[in-house]
């Protein structure tokens, strides 16, 4: 096609948008991710000639690469349209070497919504290859490779096959098991709080928390002192010492960064960080909209910033004030700071038309796609308006030495309340009465609560992903594969969507540590990733980042190798016998989880599925209800009388049949995260009251 630009992207479906929206001038072609990596059976770095990467085809790519060539042969013009990130300009530098584009050349475009304005404006901005950014993911991808390529058959000989190490990866399972470490060693503690009930004289009621004695914040730590202090009140009178009224605003929270959207998908819409990154990515590259054809609904997905342009705030300023009220836009644009260290380059993730509402676009998505994409649009909104104001009162009451305080924060004005609600709402408490200073109050009951202090919670996935980016751990676009690899490498498990570690988690943490010191170090790998951070920005050399990273490293493994004994772990028994042999069984850990097996292996080679019992009935045949892994590891629920009865569900059966449709009732979870009981058939759509 004489005269025309070939535009290469990495993704199938971004292709078939862009296509929608490109002219005929314009061909549009996939590379379906990397087309060269480091190969899988060596090393394939070159640590004598500075830690030269010898990329190869990656296997099946070939025929795709081929295409590109053949397609690029005939184009006037080629242009380099991979995600606007690291991995993203590695890809678009592979690619220009493979088809032989001189160096130096304009071919590189860069956006980071995929609408046609979008597109067609960074078209008439192409640009070099960024080889800064370029040299900051192969940075990365050496570091990487040298840890896992060499720690891993370390794993393999001293403790089991199949196991693996990574420079971000065994820290953060090192994260988990120090965690559960502090909760073995927690000791609780005994503490009290004191709550009186007062009325005045109209008899209105106020509930007050006392908090002080002479002036001092008050502790009360055992039943004899709360006892002394309940004589003490019960003898003095109260008065009011103290009344505060003002008027408290609450600003909105920023638009999402990717670390952010996967806290939230994973408290309000209970998706593992995997599943937010697969559906984000399918809002980004686009889908079929109506009459509006293939459309990206959300700005690229991977950002640390919550900047957002100025054209996109003036739309969601001028849709706020159609919709709501002028009252609801702010005088002047919200502007938000991103935590220190991010990268600015990317928006945060909005919708790419404000007023392309969640409700607009509801039958076109999927249920997940719907509801990750109310999320994002919403949030971004929200991030747009007004303070929520609050008429906030606070009563200070005297009795004798002790002090009491009451509190009450009632909502005057919603603003971005109207279209957002914070996940972690804070205690309004009920309206008080109108009170004076010196007022006099009645005590009409003492109410003493006893307190034991908690220990730390185990991570979830949404506090798991917090302390990361907190402690500046990896990058958010990699949170989701680590957690994955953790839990199929047997380190952790998940037990009520809380990470818990096995003991061959902690087996491998205790070895790496004792042994990898800087590799385990938290601050270390923090480090590393700032001096990332400063190969993309041109500062540091990255074979020089490498070259200092590698040579502790390597003194470190030698020694290792020559130190570490072989660990045993012992099998545990599983209480039964083989029906085969009759030697005993014991409990393994294979690839997609826990399984017994026969300790008379080799000779006898009997396995059995360990089924979970959940003390739920089969509605169907009376057997009992067993929690399963899939071959991906998703947890699903059967009957131990399978085959002869083939109930099976993703969710948790309840044990009772649908009163309409005589279908399984199934437990899932409801708005506010209680559970309730649904007819498992989707036609039906029982829910029982």
């Amino acid at each position: 096609m004489a005269g025309s630009t070939l535009v290469i992207v990495e993704s199938i479906a971004k292709a078939k948008t862009l296509g929608k929206f490109l002219g005929k001038t314009y061909k549009i072609k996939a590379s379906v991710g990397h087309i060269k990596d480091l190969p899988k059976s060596k090393l394939g770095i070159d640590i004598e000639k500075s830690f030269e990467p010898q990329y190869i085809t990656i296997r099946g790519k070939g025929d795709i690469l081929k295409e590109i060539k053949d397609e690029s042969a005939k184009a006037s013009r080629v242009l380099l349209a991979t995600d606007p990130d690291r991995e993203g300009e590695a890809i678009a530098w592979h690619l220009q070497n493979a088809i032989k584009i001189p160096e130096g050349s304009k071919c590189r475009i860069e956006f980071h919504e995929i609408t046609k304005d979008a597109v067609m404006q960074a078209i008439k901005k192409s640009r070099p290859v960024d080889m800064d950014r370029v040299n900051a993911q192969q940075a990365r991808r050496v570091l990487d490779r040298l840890v896992g390529y060499n720690l891993s058959p370390l794993l393999w000989s001293k403790v089991r096959k199949g196991l693996s190490a990574g420079r971000v990866q065994s820290v953060v399972v090192r994260l988990i098991c120090e965690r559960e470490e502090e909760i073995k060693q927690f000791v609780k503690e005994e503490y009290w709080t004191i709550y009186a009930d007062l009325a005045d004289q109209d008899k209105h009621l106020i509930t007050a928390k006392l908090n002080s004695y002479q002036d001092n914040k008050i502790e009360i730590s055992n039943e004899e002192q709360k006892d002394q202090i309940v004589k003490d009140l019960e003898r003095v009178s109260f008065s009011v010492a103290r009344v505060e009224k003002r008027e408290k605003r609450k600003k909105p929270s920023p638009p999402f960064t990717t670390s952010t959207l996967q806290q939230e998908a994973s408290k309000r819409l209970n998706f593992y960080s995997k599943r937010t990154m697969k559906v984000a990515q399918e809002l980004y590259e686009g889908l079929e909209i109506g009459k509006e054809g293939t459309v990206g609904l959300i700005t690229y997905l991977r950002t640390d910033s919550t900047r957002v342009a100025s054209v996109a705030q003036q739309e969601a300023r001028q849709f706020i004030a159609a919709q709501y009220g002028s009252e609801y836009v702010p005088s002047t644009p919200n502007e938000y700071k991103s935590k220190k260290g991010s990268q600015d380059a990317h928006e945060a993730i909005r919708p790419t038309l404000v007023s392309r509402t969640p409700e607009s676009v509801k039958d076109s998505l999927t249920r997940d796609q719907y509801r990750l994409y109310k999320l994002i649009w919403e949030r971004f909104v929200a991030s747009q308006m007004t303070p929520a104001v609050y008429d906030s009162v606070t009563v200070d009451i005297k009795a004798g030495e002790y002090g009491l305080r009451a509190t009450s924060s009632q909502l005057k004005f919603p603003g971005y309340k109207k279209v957002y609600t914070d996940s972690e709402e804070e205690d309004a408490g009920k309206p008080l009465p109108e009170l004076t200073e010196n007022q006099a109050l009645t005590l009409k009951a003492l109410n003493p609560e006893q307190h034991f202090t908690q220990p730390p919670p185990r991570f979830t996935e949404a506090s798991l992903v917090k302390l990361l980016e907190e402690n500046n751990i990896g990058r958010p676009s990699t949170y989701a594969p680590i957690i994955d690899t953790i839990l199929k490498r047997n380190y952790v498990e998940r037990v009520n969507k809380q990470f818990v570690p096995t003991e061959l988690g902690f087996i491998v943490v205790d070895l790496l540590k004792a042994n990898f010191p800087k590799i385990m170090d938290v601050e270390f790998t923090a480090q590393m990733e700032e001096e990332l951070d400063q190969i993309e920005e041109g500062k540091l050399d990255w074979r020089q980042v490498v070259a200092d990273f590698y040579k502790p490293f390597a003194e470190d493994l030698e020694k290792a190798k020559a130190l570490i004994g072989k660990v045993e772990i012992k099998d545990e028994e599983a209480g039964k016998s083989c029906p085969k042999c009759g030697r005993p069984l014991f409990i393994k850990h294979g690839r997609f989880g826990k399984f017994l097996a026969c300790s008379g292996f080799p000779d006898c080679r009997h396995t059995e599925s360990i089924n979970e019992e959940v003390g739920v009935k089969c509605p169907l045949c009376g057997g009992n209800i067993v929690s399963l892994k899939s071959r991906k590891g998703r947890r699903f629920f059967g009957c131990s009388n399978y085959p002869d009865c083939n109930l099976v569900s993703w969710h948790q059966p309840t044990g009772e049949l649908c009163p309409q449709c005589g279908q399984v009732m199934v437990e899932k979870p409801a708005a506010d995260k209680s559970k309730r009981a649904v007819c498992q058939n989707q036609q039906c759509k029982y829910i029982e009251k």
